[in-house]
């Protein structure tokens, strides 16, 4: 199953004009994708699938899904 991850933005950089970052997901970083989200800043929370941040998502929600992910048994690094 793919899921959608939510990460906060821990660092941008542009790499040859690709806006990319350093998303923590729960104690784990992970270089991701921010392009179809030019306008995602550090400390924000975004929705990853597939190494892409597809979807801004608030604090409250990142941390409830994360919770429930946890309680499912998921392994995010697994999924990551």
């Amino acid at each position: 199953m793919c899921l959608g991850i939510p990460g906060r933005i821990v660092a941008t950089v542009d790499v040859a004009g690709l806006l990319m970052g350093t998303v923590d997901f729960d104690g784990l970083t992970r270089e991701v994708c921010l392009a179809y989200l030019p306008d995602a800043r550090v400390g924000e929370y975004v929705i990853v699938h597939v190494g892409f941040a597809i979807s801004m998502v608030d604090e409250a929600e990142a941390h409830r899904t994360l919770e429930m992910l946890r309680s499912m048994g998921t392994s995010l690094e697994a999924e990551l």
